[in-house]
This record gives structure tokens, C-alpha cells and sequence, in this order.
């Protein structure tokens, strides 16, 4: 499976600014059709892009059911049931569908994160109604079998230590938000706490995934060579006759404000020392309204992003202080968001002085703001990764998926660019002035221990 998307501050996976946008007249517009919606008696919606370039289609089926609704005692569970949506169904036997797929020449394979969990296939666009017909039948037909359960719950412990226990800044990012946060779920981490998998039974997923795996709660996003109305067919056809249910109840879980800086060093085997810096920040909720996000990716690429950027440029070419230093910050969450500042200090500086770096560099933007020719490039570089990556249909049907599975309209891309490039200089300098305060920070520092040594091999007796 791939492993469940982490959004880490080292960098982000699905950036949040760059989001579906037309440029008016590109040749790859030229080869898109519309963009058409159609919801079905049960609630399931599903959503076309038409897309001509190549005889291929992106499929993906979006489940508004991610980390941040699971409760404590079975964190992970949303990551685990991924796992188990391809142990087969009655129909399907155990493993079929990926080798079904793989025998019609496609690709498959699933994402956990805090927001969703969706599942996606990428074919020759004749095969589209298999893959469709897979899809219908594991979201009501799905058999959690004890035995498949008890192996694949131990593929996901080994995951969980090879990705987190064995990586230290990766265990030094689920510190942070462990510490970051003290209501929202955004505390755990979408693989779950050891303790939470050690103790997780088949009945916790089938539970899960009753709980949450409805047409209701699900979107089918298509991209590709096809007609809008074939598909549409197709999906009633498949997924039609499937029952809505009755969804939980979602409670608003309002994260308080933070009331003073917060500290954490952490000790794990390592190489180099790493400095962690995240700050509470808001997220898009009014794509057509809201202006601070959009200052924040603003100053995102103004800090990271290319050899202009600031940190790179003052602090590892020219200061010589950092090895490396990024920032981040995803403006599209379900919940609350936060924006990252990191870095690996140079040989003979500490990470105190990498933090006092970082600090300046904040507060240089703050007394002095940006310049025109900062924000321009940042812009310029937010319209050139619209053409890129609308040359993907995967990624096109990406991120229609996390708009939706965010609470988000699922083709507010183009608002949402044309007020990036609103943002005003003023407005940067605002938001840095604004959020980027002790009162709502966490600093977390790894410690590098002695990292284990090789046992010896053992003395062969002579003979």
C-alpha cells in the first residue's frame, strides 16, 4: 500500500496552492473536455473530466473518513482498513483485484490521510467498467476475515516502524503534532500508536468500515479519454443499487487557542540534529473569500520553493548556518492547519542558531516585507505548476478528491488561483506578522543518539 500521506513539514504531499487551473489557451486545455457532475439516488456523486491526450482514465474513489475520525484506542484504524479492502469480497476472492487489474495492463493502490481515504486505478479507458465494478462491489461486499485480518495488522506494525520508529524526523514530526495540538485528532498519527495496533481486532475495522463505507460518503472522480454520460451509465449501473446509510454524527472539534510557546527534545539514533518549528495558521474555508491562505503559500514560496528563495539562498549558500532549510504549509484540511519552518544546522552551529536564523529571516519579512520581484516569481511559479501538473490525469483527479474530501467545492481550483494571484505584499508581511508568534508555536528539536552498531558475527569453532 502506499503509506499514509504525512504532509510532513520536510515537505508537503499534495500542496495545497497548486490546485486545478485553466490557462487560457494551453494546448493542454485544448485537449480537455468539461468538467460534469452527476449524483445518483443514494447520495454517491460522481464527477468527469473529460480528457483526450492519451486512450487512459484515472478512476478514484474518495471516502470522507480519514485519521482525524477515528477515536482513541484505535488510532491507525482508517490505515488499516486500506490495507484490508483488497483481501477480496465473495465475488473476489482474496488478492483477485489487484491481479485482475493488473492482468487488463493497469495500475492500482490506495492513501490513508487525516482527511480521506481513497483508492485508485489507472487503465486503458476500455477497461474503466472493471475497475468501476471492483470498486462497487468492495464498498459493500467486503470480508474482514479474522485470519487475513491478524497477517495484515502485522504488515502495518512493520510499516508503522520501518516509516516512523526507524525515522527520526519522521518520529519527530508525530511528537510535534502530539504536542501541537490538544482537541484535535490532527494529534495522532494516521498510522496509528504502536499501542492502538498491538490491540486492534478484525471487529475494530469491520466496524470502521460500516461505519463510514456508504455511497453517501463517497465520490467517484474519472479523468480521461471517456464521455461523461457512458460513465455516468456505468457508475448506476454499479454502484446504483448500492444502499445509503445513515452517516455518524460529526461533532466540530475546535481547537483552542494556544496560550504560549511549547518546547520538546526528542532522542532518537540519528546522524545530524534537526530543528522542527510549526505554527497554527488557517486554512481555506471560503475559496472565494478567504485572503490569509493565500498569503501564507505566498510566503511559503517566498521562503522555499527554488535556489531565489530566501532560506536556501542566506542561510545554506551564503551564511553557510543550515545544510538545509524549507518551509511548508497546506492550506486545504478538513481540520485545523499549521505552517512549518525546518531545517538541518551545519557542521559546527547548533541548533539554536539555526532557530535564531529562521527567526531573523521571519522577522526581516515582518519589518521589511517582500519585494515586487518575490512576489511576482512566486506567482509565475504558481501558473507554471498549473500547466505541469494539469498534464496528469492522476493528478488532476487528485486533487478534485481532497477539495471535496476537505469540505471544499471540488472545482474551486481556478477561484482559488486567481486569488493567489490577488495576494498583495502587505497582505505576506501580514500573515507573518500575524501568525508566526511564540503563542502559537511548537519547537521540537531531535537529539541524534549513537546510532546501534553492527552485532558481530559469531566466532566459528574451529573444526
Amino acid at each position: 500500500m502506499i503509506h499514509a500521506i504525512l504532509r510532513r513539514a520536510c515537505r508537503a504531499a499534495i500542496p495545497g496552492l497548486a490546485l486545478v487551473g485553466a490557462v487560457t489557451g494551453s494546448p493542454v486545455q485544448a485537449a480537455q473536455g468539461d468538467l460534469r457532475e452527476h449524483t445518483l439516488a443514494n447520495g454517491m456523486r460522481i464527477v468527469v473530466m473529460e480528457d483526450h491526450r492519451a486512450p487512459t482514465v484515472a478512476s478514484m474513489v474518495w471516502y470522507k473518513a480519514g485519521s482525524m475520525d477515528e477515536i482513541s484506542g484505535t488510532t491507525g484504524v482508517a490505515h488499516v482498513l486500506e490495507h484490508m479492502m483488497f483481501k477480496g469480497t465473495e465475488k473476489h476472492p482474496v488478492n483477485t483485484f489487484s491481479k485482475l487489474i493488473a492482468a487488463a495492463g493497469g495500475r492500482e493502490n490506495a492513501f490513508t490521510s487525516k482527511d480521506y481515504t481513497a483508492y485508485f486505478q489507472q487503465l486503458h479507458k476500455s477497461k474503466l467498467p472493471l475497475a468501476l465494478e471492483l470498486e462497487a462491489d468492495r464498498m459493500q461486499n467486503l470480508i474482514l476475515d479474522d485470519a487475513e485480518f491478524a497477517k495484515e495488522i502485522r504488515v502495518v506494525m512493520e510499516e508503522r516502524r520501518m516509516r516512523t520508529d526507524d525515522q527520526p524526523r519522521s518520529l519527530l514530526f508525530e511528537q510535534l503534532m502530539s504536542a501541537a495540538y490538544t482537541v484535535s485528532p490532527y494529534q495522532w498519527p494516521i498510522i496509528g500508536w504502536m499501542n492502538d495496533l498491538e490491540n486492534m481486532t478484525a471487529q475494530d475495522a469491520r466496524d470502521w468500515y460500516s461505519r463510514w463505507y456508504a455511497p453517501n460518503n463517497a465520490m467517484l472522480v474519472v479523468v480521461g479519454d471517456v464521455v461523461p454520460d457512458e460513465v455516468f451509465a456505468i457508475a448506476e449501473q454499479r454502484f446504483g443499487p448500492l444502499p445509503s446509510r445513515a452517516l455518524p454524527l460529526r461533532k466540530v472539534q475546535q481547537e483552542p487557542p494556544q496560550r504560549g510557546a511549547k518546547r520538546l527534545n526528542v532522542k532518537a539514533p540519528g546522524e545530524l540534529p534537526y530543528l522542527l518549528m510549526g505554527w497554527h495558521a488557517p486554512v481555506v474555508r471560503d475559496p472565494a473569500n478567504d485572503r490569509e491562505p493565500y498569503a501564507l503559500e505566498v510566503l511559503v514560496g517566498v521562503l522555499d520553493g527554488n535556489d531565489a528563495a530566501r532560506l536556501d539562498r542566506a542561510l545554506v549558500r551564503e551564511q553557510r548556518l543550515a545544510m538545509s532549510a524549507g518551509a511548508s504549509y497546506d492550506s486545504v484540511n478538513r481540520g485545523p492547519g499549521m505552517f512549518f519552518l525546518d531545517g538541518v544546522p551545519a557542521p559546527g552551529r547548533t541548533v539554536a542558531d539555526l532557530e535564531q536564523a529562521l527567526r531573523d529571516q521571519i522577522r526581516r519579512i515582518v519589518d521589511e516585507g517582500i519585494s515586487d520581484a518575490e512576489l511576482t516569481r512566486v506567482k509565475t511559479q504558481v501558473i507554471a505548476q498549473q500547466v505541469f501538473q494539469r498534464d496528469s490525469m492522476f493528478y488532476q483527479a487528485m486533487q478534485m478528491g481532497v477539495l471535496h474530501t476537505s469540505g471544499l467545492p471540488y472545482d474551486a481550483g481556478p477561484i482559488q488561483v486567481q486569488r493567489i494571484r490577488e495576494v498583495t505584499a502587505d497582505e505576506v508581511r501580514e500573515v507573518a506578522r500575524r501568525y508566526l508568534v511564540d503563542d502559537g508555536l511548537t519547537v521540537a528539536v531531535l537529539d541524534p543518539q549513537p546510532l546501534a552498531k553492527p552485532q558481530a558475527a559469531a566466532a566459528t569453532p574451529n573444526r
